[in-house]
């Protein structure tokens, strides 16, 4: 964890001091005071020595001061930390357990309606905005066809072997054009027959690796003999070949299958990309405001759980949004049991 070390660096007294600042502050979205402190604390400070200890805290960013006369409040870098080091998470609350599994329990319909039941079950128990991603089709692929709509926007087209259609909006790597879209449908078009699209992914990564071993390989060689070395720019290995006059017969051949090599690679790589972006399955996290682009001006967070199947494959995911004072402690647990129950649920009898 990123905020390990400077957890590290606190002694007993600026934990604590910190860690019931956050508290206090998550239960009543108020600026806290050091004289509210000095009724708590495990040892017997004054309100002076307490102060000291927030400006060391505001100091490394971890807490700050709406107004000079207020009292102090996390900021996300120190909210991060606490989730990550300090946070005690609850086991859920019996009541909150009773409702999730009373909302849920009922005979559903099919799925939509079960879904809508978690969002409404989450919503009302946290008092936040639900968000829950249905279940990914798993069935193999038929066909897959990518449309460019705009620069930045593009639509693919998955045609299940099951019948299922599904179209989806993202955002294409940089550089696509309509012709390299087509492309990248063609060449995935002719892998997908009987894979399922987390199969699908996998097999271009597992193509992408065996063909950088290839190009290592070949490179090696060359660099050996004193024909080539590797330069590094912006984090991207390149293959700088000296003595061109001097390649001939086996180099020679060698320098063609290494420039194929570098352009199967990068073809591959926007690919692997397209079908990262197309999947989008994320696994259990907690965004903190600016964390995440897409709460990054509203000032809220995210606390979202995958659930799934029987075969232990993520296949959507419920959370809440809110504030960035949630009620984390509270709130993971519940967000984590939903999904474990819809996991269930959505197994069936063998789950």
């Amino acid at each position: 964890m990123t905020n390990r070390p400077i957890l590290d660096e606190l002694n007993d007294r600026s934990r604590e001091v910190f860690r019931r600042v956050v508290e206090t502050y998550l239960i009543t979205g108020e600026p806290v005071g050091s004289r509210t402190l000095t009724r708590d604390m495990s040892e017997k400070v004054s309100a002076a020595t307490i102060r000291n200890v927030m400006q060391d805290l505001e100091y490394m960013g971890l807490l700050d001061a709406p107004h000079i006369s207020a009292g102090r409040r996390p900021t996300e870098q120190g909210l991060r930390m606490f989730v990550d080091g300090l946070m005690e998470v609850d086991p859920v609350a019996p009541t909150d357990r009773a409702r999730i599994e009373q909302t849920l329990g009922g005979d559903s319909a099919d799925v939509a309606t079960l879904m809508d039941r978690v969002g409404g079950a989450l919503s009302s128990l946290t008092l936040g905005a639900s968000l829950v991603l249905t279940p990914k089709h798993e069935a193999p692929i038929r066909h897959i066809e990518f449309v460019s709509l705009a620069q930045d926007r593009a639509l693919v087209v998955l045609v299940f072997s099951d019948g299922h259609v599904e179209n989806r909006l993202f955002t294409p790597p940089p550089g696509q054009t309509p012709s390299s879209m087509r492309e990248a449908g063609n060449f995935l078009n002719a892998l997908a027959e009987g894979r399922t699209l987390t199969e699908l992914r996998n097999q271009v990564s597992r193509d992408i690796s065996t063909r950088r071993q290839e190009l290592d390989t070949l490179a090696a060689a060359l660099i050996e003999k004193g024909l080539a070395t590797w330069e590094s720019e912006d984090n991207n290995a390149r293959l700088i070949v000296r003595g061109r006059a001097n390649l001939i017969g086996t180099e020679s051949a060698d320098l063609d299958r290494i420039r194929e090599l570098f352009d199967d690679l990068e073809r591959k790589r926007d690919i692997a990309e397209f079908l990262e972006l197309t999947e989008g399955g994320d696994g259990v996290r907690i965004f903190i405001g600016s964390e995440n682009k897409l709460f990054s001006l509203s000032g809220s967070s995210l606390v979202v759980s995958p659930y799934m199947n029987s075969d232990r494959k993520i296949i959507g995911a419920v959370g809440v949004i809110g504030p960035t004072r949630l009620n984390y402690g509270r709130i993971v647990p519940i967000v984590d049991y939903t999904a474990q129950l819809v996991g269930r649920i959505l197994s069936g009898p063998k789950g």
